[in-house]
C-alpha cells in the first residue's frame, strides 16, 4: 500500500481530528470515546509544533490514516521523558504503518534529546503490545481497573523505552 509518513502541519488538523475520532469511537484503543472538537485538536497541534514535539501522520492520497505523537509530561523533573500516542484507522491496520510511525517518532524524540518514552495500552490490545515490544518498549507494570467503558473495566499496561 502506498502511504507517506510526514510531520503534521496546521493544514492537517481536520484530517487528524477525523482519524482520532474514528479510532476513539471504536472504544477499544484510546482513552477517550470520541475525537476532541476542532479547537481542542488545533490547540494540541499548535502546542506540539511550537514546542518541537514529534507529531507525525501516515497519509494516503491526502487522507490521514494514522498518527503518532510524543508529548510532554509537563513537569521539569520529566523533561527527559515523552508520552507516546498512536492510532491507525481500522481499514489500514496490520500493514506496518504503526511500526513506521513509531520508529519515525522515536527518531524525532532522540533528536529532541529525550531519553525515556512511555505509554499505556489496554491490556487486551495484544497486537499493540506486540508492536510496542517489537519497537523496543518494555512492560513496566499494570494499572488495575484503570479504564471504564460502558460499565466494563480494563487494566492498562504501562510500557517504556529508553533511548
Amino acid at each position: 500500500m502506498d502511504y507517506q509518513i510526514i510531520p503534521i502541519t496546521m493544514a492537517h488538523i481536520e484530517g487528524f481530528r477525523k482519524a482520532v475520532d474514528s479510532v476513539a469511537r471504536e472504544k477499544h484503543y484510546l482513552s477517550f470515546l470520541e475525537g476532541p472538537p476542532f479547537e481542542m485538536s488545533k490547540a494540541f497541534v499548535e502546542a506540539n509544533l511550537a514546542e518541537g514535539w514529534p507529531h507525525l501522520l501516515a497519509v494516503r492520497a491526502q487522507e490521514v490514516i494514522g498518527w503518532c505523537d510524543i508529548t510532554s509530561l509537563n513537569r521539569p523533573v520529566y523533561a527527559h521523558c515523552g508520552e507516546l500516542g498512536i492510532g491507525i484507522v481500522a481499514d489500514y491496520r496490520g500493514q506496518g504503518i504503526g511500526q513506521a510511525l513509531i520508529l519515525a517518532a522515536l527518531q524525532k524524540a532522540k533528536e529532541k534529546g529525550l531519553s525515556r518514552i512511555e505509554l499505556t495500552v489496554f491490556e487486551n490490545n495484544l497486537p499493540a503490545i506486540k508492536l510496542y515490544e517489537k519497537c523496543g518498549f518494555m512492560i513496566e507494570g499494570k494499572k488495575r481497573l484503570a479504564v471504564k467503558i460502558d460499565d466494563h473495566y480494563q487494566d492498562l499496561i504501562c510500557m517504556a523505552l529508553f533511548i
